[in-house]
């Protein structure tokens, strides 16, 4: 089996976009998360296995700021996301109440989380961002989590941005938003992913070079004689 450092440095090398068309050939339609956006620009690819947060409607003798205080809190959530994890935060597409602040970003740059992906929104703009956390989801509001939610669990399935995300599949980001990689079909992206970047690269320097789509964007048989040949001479 793969070690997680090798997977996470072989989906660093993998778009967003090019994983979406991988998982399409695979009969995958649904797996990039709706409203996911980088919060700061250049936060760059990161790649890790989703640890999942669960969000609810906000019930008025539940969501209260006491709650925080439970054992079965965002507080006690964090205090369970391994390093290198990248939380994944079903927050139902709510944009009026900010699901972490700060101390909360803080506390999971500190713990070695790798990034926070949500379809929802945080709050404490300045503080969140100074925290080193890369954040993929809706913006910022200034509510706390209580205002408009109520925290359930972790580590269970959960269905983020459109999505399903279940304990156990990995998480890929970057500039074109999070997508999911089912974990049944996490070592054949990392066979294609790879492969398809490497197709794409070469058909990118054919385009500079000024060749014709047809034939060449999909691939024709002599074309695909051409690459193939090409990439028989890198080795």
């Amino acid at each position: 089996m793969t070690d997680a450092t090798t997977i996470v440095r072989t989906l660093q090398t993998v778009s967003t976009a090019t994983i979406t068309t991988v998982l399409l050939k695979k009969g995958l339609r649904n797996v990039w998360m709706r409203g996911t956006q980088p919060m700061r620009p250049g936060q760059g690819r990161l790649a890790g296995p989703a640890f999942t947060l669960r969000f609810v409607p906000a019930r008025e003798d539940l969501a209260t700021p006491e709650s925080w205080s439970s054992p079965n809190s965002t507080r006690g959530a964090i205090e369970a996301m391994p390093a290198g994890c990248i939380a994944v935060a079903d927050a139902m597409g709510v944009t009026d109440a900010g699901i972490f602040g700060d101390i909360l970003a803080a506390r999971m740059a500190k713990r070695g989380v790798a990034g926070l992906v949500t379809d929802g929104v945080m709050r404490d703009a300045v503080g969140v961002l100074s925290t080193g956390l890369p954040v993929w989801g809706r913006g910022f509001a200034a509510p706390p989590s209580v205002a408009g939610l109520t925290f359930v669990g972790w580590d269970q399935p959960i269905a983020c941005g459109g999505v399903a995300v279940m304990p156990g599949d990995w998480i890929v980001v970057d500039d074109d938003g999070a997508v999911v990689i089912p974990a049944a079909l996490l070592d054949h992206v990392l066979e294609a992913g790879p492969e398809q970047e490497r197709m794409e690269g070469w058909i990118m320097d054919e385009v500079g070079r000024g060749v014709e789509l047809p034939g060449l964007y999909p691939m024709n048989d002599a074309t695909r004689a051409r690459y193939e040949a090409w990439k028989a001479g890198r080795g």
